[in-house]
């Protein structure tokens, strides 16, 4: 009898033991579930309202429309350069007109965070990105890279018995004096780059030398960067500075031009990204930023829109895209002075242009 007694209470006490065990076998199963539905309402979770966009031109349309069509948010566009931007935040104390901000150089992004102008946008997919093409504090991402070189239109130079230059050095020929176009760098980051980029390059002094030199061949200084290659491509000069991508392609079905790439290296530019801080609806720009640079495919779109691959640089891992130069026709840069040099610069670029730049 007593055995008996003894396997009954056994028994209770396996029987009580496992179902404490279901019983929290249960609970931890309904938990995770839990956080598992949380995690997918937050991955599918639709934002509302406008997101306000400061970028070049509509030409990113489709993007950001697969953006509201994912994320939800509508989308309008607001047409600055990068310089534009950095002189109107600062005039209205740092109150931004708009959301994101996306394309333009990279200094006036520095520029930007310095005066502490952007917001932090911390995201997974951010350590897949380059460190040498994002800020380390992620106030600032690149979305891909501006490389600068040459176009010529063939029938001016023809016509006025000129070459085609081949180098920085030979723009300063005195054969080509009024023939050679370059937009003001205080507005566009492509030719800040230049002016930063060959300065780091030749030396300050041997540098500001240089620029003095070309500045007898340029008759005006114009707004944008997309000036050079446009009033090249009509004649009305014979050489542009210019930024080297698949759209100069266009031009060269409406003209005698050619794009070159100088011997003696190119400068280069990251494109940045960023949300501004004390935007209306700053959720929505880092949820841009999260989307876009998570998603292989985005990136690419992006590719495809602005005709060059140099978002590979900023993100190696992306699969089917291939670079149109060797990498190693780059100059060597230290991206860290361009924001931090851009005042100075400019200020002592103002007084060697004078009243060359173009109102």
């Amino acid at each position: 009898m007593k055995r008996m007694k003894k396997f009954a209470a056994l028994l209770l006490v396996v029987a009580m033991t496992f179902g404490m065990v279901a019983c929290s076998s249960s609970d931890k199963k309904e938990e995770s579930t839990k956080k598992e539905t949380k995690t997918e309402e937050k991955s599918t979770k639709k934002l509302d309202g406008t997101l306000k966009v400061v970028t070049t031109g509509d030409a990113y349309q489709p993007l950001f429309d697969k953006f509201t069509e994912e994320v939800g948010p509508k989308v309008e566009f607001i047409s600055m350069s990068s310089g534009e931007v950095l002189s109107k935040l600062k005039a209205e104390g740092g109150t931004p007109a708009a959301d994101l901000w996306f394309g333009g150089g990279i200094d006036a992004f520095m520029d930007a965070k310095d005066n502490n102008l952007l917001e932090k946008v911390d995201f997974d997919a951010a350590d897949e990105l380059s460190p040498d093409f994002k800020d380390s504090d992620n106030y600032w991402f690149s979305k891909g890279v501006t490389v600068v070189g040459f176009i010529v239109n063939n029938d001016i130079l023809k016509e006025k018995g000129l070459e085609a230059p081949k180098t920085w050095d030979d723009l300063t020929k005195e054969e080509y004096q009024g023939e050679v176009l370059m937009s003001n760098p205080a507005i566009s980051g492509t030719n800040y780059a230049v002016v930063n980029a060959l300065l780091q390059t030749k030396g300050q002094d041997e540098g500001w030398k240089y620029f003095e030199a070309l500045n007898k061949n340029v008759d005006y200084y114009s707004k944008r960067g997309s000036d050079p290659s446009t009033k090249t491509a009509a004649g009305e000069v014979g050489i542009g500075i210019t930024y080297i991508n698949g759209t100069l392609d266009e031009l060269k079905e409406q003209a005698d031009v050619d794009v070159i790439y100088p011997e003696d290296g190119m400068p280069y530019v990251p494109e940045g990204v960023a949300a501004f801080a004390n935007a209306e609806n700053t959720e929505a720009a880092k949820a841009f930023i999260e989307w876009f640079f998570s998603d292989d495919e985005n990136m690419k779109m992006m590719a495809g829109i602005d005709k060059n691959n140099t978002c590979l640089l900023v993100k190696p891992s992306l699969k089917g895209l291939k670079l149109n130069f060797d990498e190693s026709q780059l100059m060597k840069e230290d991206l860290s002075l361009f924001g931090s040099e851009r005042t100075e610069i400019l200020d002592k670029w103002s007084t060697l242009m004078g009243d060359k730049g173009e109102q």
